[in-house]
This record gives structure tokens, sequence and C-alpha cells, in this order.
């Protein structure tokens, strides 16, 4: 009996100890990320964004982390945001049209919070309410600038017989292909040579060994470069050009050139740069509340890395020339077709697989 006792007094005392001690608290992230399609490192879109954010958390000592969804929906988005909210999230960045929605009810939700929305502006996911509040900054680009200046880059270097792959037939993606088709075309015309594009839409933004088979036969049919804007899938089409000689690529969304020495260019969006400055202004209080802003050559928001050492001819006195004219609206590249053969071209002949 006196053992039981002893034993039931060192319990006690165990379980007082325990009820005594500090709970260990968890980490709190200010700053945040959540994904769209993709991961933090697809070398595209989501990585742009994320670098952004990483790069001024680091600069000024600030925690931050990512959060990445269970599914592409709605749904799930709007939870990852609160899990990030829930997290000590002041600001969380969504980098993607698809967040539109969910942006929509959590500018409601947490309006305390602030949102970096890129590709976007919050809206349901009928296209019948649109509504941004103080507390959503919506920042879009000019991608059929950049994908003008990768077309006219690659037909002034001597390519003529080009390749589009598209992700999805979104509207950021479509800016981008309609853009390059105008851009090889006002290159064939300065040239007076005429230009074959393939056309297609992957339904996909991630790598897949069909897209390699794909860009396998693009290629062996005579395509001398894709551009491929469908994030992570530029890694399929790019292990196609890496096993063969002469076969290029151009990238998508940031300077891709690292991944492939196919890479001979890519049509950026300033992804990194945007969303620091965004963070500046916030931590300035000088947040852009209530704004929706499309960046384009005007303000640096688009065009191609300064690194032309992988083409031929084509040359930064060159690029300077085409971009000033795209800034003093001597060219205007149009971004409201409804579709890619609605353009009117006189030198550059469009194949279309499958639909826009």
């Amino acid at each position: 009996m006196k053992k039981l006792l002893v034993i039931l007094s060192a319990l006690l005392v165990v379980l007082s100890l325990t009820a005594c001690a500090p709970k260990e608290e968890e980490p709190t992230y200010e700053l945040a990320l959540v994904t769209d399609i993709g991961t933090i490192d697809d070398k595209s879109f989501n990585q742009g964004a994320w670098e952004g954010v990483k790069q001024y958390a680091e600069e000024n000592d600030i925690t931050y982390q990512y959060y990445q969804p269970a599914e592409a929906t709605t749904a799930a988005y709007v939870e990852a945001i609160g899990q990030a909210v829930d997290g000590g999230a002041k600001v969380v960045v969504t980098p993607g049209y698809m967040f539109a929605p969910a942006i929509l009810e959590a500018q409601d939700l947490y309006p305390e919070v602030k949102f970096v929305l890129l590709d976007a502006d919050p809206h349901d996911e009928n296209y019948t309410e649109f509504r941004i509040e103080d507390n959503v900054y919506s920042i879009y680009y000019a991608e059929e600038q950049s994908g003008f200046l990768a077309g006219y880059a690659a037909v002034i270097d001597g390519y003529t017989s080009l390749g589009f792959m598209g992700g999805m037939a979104v509207p950021a993606v479509v800016r981008f292909g309609h853009g390059f088709v105008q851009g090889a075309e006002a290159a064939a015309v300065e040239l007076n040579v005429d230009v074959t594009v393939k056309y297609e839409y992957l339904n996909s933004f991630a790598p897949d060994d069909a897209h390699k088979t794909k860009a396998l036969a693009w290629y062996s049919e005579g395509v001398e470069a894709i551009f491929v804007a469908a994030g992570g899938a530029g890694l399929s089409v790019m292990a196609a050009a890496d096993t063969l000689d002469t076969a290029k690529v151009i990238g998508v969304d940031v300077d891709q050139s690292n991944l492939s020495d196919s890479v001979i260019t890519s049509a950026m969006k300033g992804l990194t740069t945007s969303v620091y400055e965004a963070l500046v202004d916030y931590y300035a209080d000088e947040f852009k509340g209530g704004v929706i802003e499309t960046l384009d050559v005007t303000k640096d928001g688009v065009g191609l890395p300064e690194d032309f050492s992988r083409f031929t001819t084509f040359n930064q006195a060159k690029y300077d020339e085409i971009y000033a004219k795209l800034v003093n609206g001597t060219i205007v590249v149009k971004k409201d077709a409804a579709k890619v053969m609605d353009l009117v071209l006189t030198k550059v002949v469009i194949t279309l697989i499958g639909s826009e």
C-alpha cells in the first residue's frame, strides 16, 4: 500500500510539472505565398513570384513561408490562404488567374491581411461579380509585348519555322501566343521572308513524356524553335531539344537559359521585381490597395533577358530599337483578338492544332 502511495505521489508531481511547463509556441510567418498549379521550384511562374518574396524577406530579416493547395479549386485555394493567415501572414502573394474567385472571398474574410494577386483581379467563377477591396493589389503583365519581342527576335535571327506550345488557353498564355505570332510577322515583313508557326495548347502546365514526344515530332517535321508558355511543361520540351543538335526553345516568365543550352531567349514577366516592389510599398505604408495595374514595357514589366549570346545576328542594339518602338507606341501589339486565326498576317502562316 505504501509503495502504491509513493508511485501515485510521484505521478502527481510529474503531472503538476507538466501542467506548469510553458507550451512551445508554433512558428509564425509574416510573408506568405500560396502556389498555383505547380511548385515554388517550377522554374517559371510560381518560382518567379516566390523569389520576390524570398528576396525581400531575407534582405529585411522577415519570416516567410509558402503553402501549396491540396488541389486546383477555389475551395482549396481559400483553405490554403486561411492556413497562411493562421500562420501569421500579414501579406499573402497569390500567383495565377485561378486565384481570382478565392481572393474575392479572402479579401472579405481577412480584411486585415494584404493580398498581392498576379495575373488576375478578384471576381467570381461565373465572371458576373468583379470587386476589389483596399486590401488587394492586382498585377497584370503585358504578355503580348513579351511574346512579340520573342517572336521578333527569333525571326530576325533566321528562324523561319517556329512552334508555339501553350499550357492552356487562359488569358495570359493566349496573350503570349498572339504576341509571339505578331512579333514573327513584324520581323518577317522587315526581312521579306515567309514564316510558318505550328500552334497548340497542351492542356497542361506539368512535365510529361507526352510533351517531349510531341516536341520531338515537331522538330523532326522541321520546326526550328518552340516557344513554350506552359510552366513546368517547358522542361519536357527542353528535354526533347537537348537530344538534338539544332533544336531550340524559347522560355517563358523568367530567364530559363540556365535550364538548357537549347534556350535561346525567354519571354519574361517582371514577377520577382513586381512582388518585391509590392512588399517595399507595404512596409512603407504605401500599399496599392484597390489598384489593378498592368506592367508593360513602359514600366519595365516585360521583356527579354539582356544576354543575346545564343543568337547569331539578333543583338542588344536591335533589341533596344524594337523595345523603344513598343514604348513610344510606334508598334502596338494587339491583345484582344478572340482567336489566333483572327490576326491579320501577310508573311506568317499558322497551323492551328486542336482548338483555341
